[in-house]
């Protein structure tokens, strides 16, 4: 996977391609060269996952949080543009 492509992939695909990523360096026949490449491109999709993940934890904490009587407490999220609706 590209980087472009990584960066762009949802969280899903990432997990998926991290999970065919780990399969294949179970099998343990692939050359040194090439599971060193799966196993930098899984590294850096696991990053970019926990990234997602981190952010997702923030939003959800911004939206359960309440003030000192118990009340909601409201503020506009900030998104980006690689965002979905």
């Amino acid at each position: 996977m590209a980087t472009k492509e990584r960066e762009e992939a949802s969280f899903e695909q990432s997990m998926t391609r991290l999970a065919k990523i780990v399969e294949q360096l179970e099998k343990g026949d692939l050359p040194l060269e090439e599971s060193l490449k799966l196993f930098e491109e899984g590294v850096k999709l696991s990053r970019a996952a926990q990234e997602r993940l981190d952010a997702a934890q923030q939003k959800v904490e911004k939206l359960l949080s309440v003030d000192a009587q118990g009340k909601a407490k409201t503020a506009p999220f900030e998104t980006t543009d690689d965002e979905e609706p």
